[in-house]
């Protein structure tokens, strides 16, 4: 098997029929996004056009094209979650981490991202935190999770 992670993904599930999402997932896991140089190679090993995979790397969420930061926070802003306060939170999130949603800080640590359905509408506002879902999120829950970022890096 191939040392290169990409080549590594699209030899273990480009064979398969409508391997492509299994490819992209393959290069994600390895290397944390899909990067541009993925694009025409799995293009060209699936024989598809570059803009099928592009277009499939952009419609999905999960996959990104540059590095996330070392915490990725996903915050639900679907409709339930909009009707129990999720808005103020991503205002309060962007201000606090200061960078946008589909943005990493400027010093890597967090990448923000908004997402349209968690599934736990029942405990709205809800949020994935490096892959741990959390609901019912109050403006303190938040800033105690912001607070543990900064408290992680003045301690490494």
């Amino acid at each position: 098997m191939s040392s290169d992670p990409i080549d590594a993904a699209i030899a273990a599930s480009g064979h398969l029929p409508g391997g492509l999402l299994q490819v992209l997932h393959g290069i994600a896991d390895r290397l944390g996004h899909v990067p541009p140089e993925a694009i025409e190679r799995v293009a060209k090993a699936l024989n598809l056009s570059r803009a099928e995979v592009h277009g499939v790397v952009s419609f999905y969420h999960d996959f990104r094209e540059a590095p996330p930061g070392r915490h990725v926070l996903k915050l639900c802003r679907a409709e339930a979650c909009q009707s129990m306060g999720s808005e103020l939170l991503a205002a309060r999130l962007e201000r606090r981490l200061g960078c946008g949603f589909g943005e990493t800080t400027g010093d890597a640590s967090v990448t923000l991202e908004a997402v349209y359905c968690l599934g736990n509408c029942a405990a709205s506002p809800a949020l994935l935190f490096d892959g741990q879902l959390r609901g019912r999120v109050t403006a303190e829950k938040l800033d105690a999770i912001v607070d543990g970022l900064t408290e992680k890096q003045e301690s490494a």
